[in-house]
């Protein structure tokens, strides 16, 4: 990682960068935007362990607000499913083969992407509660892809806002569900050396300007783009990454 050329680097920051200004804009997390970027200039298993740090950071740093809003008892029915995803997501990034993470990301990302762009067609509907007993599949489905690419959000997302229609409760839930989730793959990518590997610490430092520069300016974005048209860029993109990534796991380059 730390001996690749400066042209890698600057894009590795540049997708970063990215990724954090559209969190900072949209609320939604970085990593499914800059990981399919970072996808073609280091392993997956490096890439994912040092965005976990730079998102740790960012959590810390933005902290919880409006606790007394959490529903606690939605996150404590998601949470063994969760963490059973996180154990399978966090196993799968440790041994599978790189061409497989990068079919499983790129399947994934473009799978997000085609449904995000057909809910905004749809437009804006209210959303139908649904059973509790759909807290198995988004605990277990958000945990996988928690573990593995730090995007299970939509997921149990899904699941929460059609569970609590509070959007102050809701957005307090799902922030401690995020910030949880970041805790507990820290300590699965601690237990199975992921953590560990060379040169990890350096190049999320390295790249820390840029997650803060992104996510300052997508703050200041926010009220002055419409969030609309940013988020149909974004998807489009997304489907265009997702694609290579997919072309790039059957070809083996």
């Amino acid at each position: 990682m730390l001996h690749l050329p400066w042209p890698d680097l600057a894009a590795m920051a540049f997708a970063v960068a990215l990724g954090y200004t559209l969190f900072g804009f949209g609320g939604f997390g970085a990593n499914i935007v800059a990981l399919p970027l970072l996808a073609h200039f280091v392993p997956l298993r490096f890439a994912v362990p040092m965005m976990l740090l730079l998102d740790l950071v960012a959590a810390a740093s933005v902290g919880l607000k409006n606790r007394q809003l959490i529903e606690r008892a939605e996150l404590l029915r998601l949470l063994p499913w969760l963490l059973a995803g996180m154990l399978i997501g966090a196993t799968v990034l440790a041994r599978a083969g790189e061409r497989v993470l990068l079919g499983l990301l790129g399947a994934f990302v473009l799978a997000m992407a085609l449904w995000s762009l057909a809910s905004m067609r749809g437009g804006t509907k209210s959303l139908e509660p649904v059973s509790a007993r759909w807290a198995w599949p988004a605990g277990l489905g958000g945990g996988v892809f928690s573990a593995l690419f730090g995007s299970g959000g939509p997921l149990y997302t899904l699941y929460l806002a059609r569970r609590v229609p509070d959007p102050g409760r809701l957005r307090a839930s799902i922030a401690t569900l995020i910030l949880g989730a970041a805790a507990v793959r820290g300590v699965l990518f601690l237990a199975n050396g992921l953590m560990a590997q060379p040169g990890l610490l350096q190049a999320s430092l390295a790249l820390g300007p840029g997650a803060a520069l992104g996510f300052l300016a997508g703050s200041r974005l926010q009220a002055r783009l419409p969030v609309a048209r940013v988020r149909l860029g974004v998807w489009l993109m997304l489907m265009a990454s997702g694609a290579s990534l997919l072309v790039r796991s059957v070809g083996g380059s």
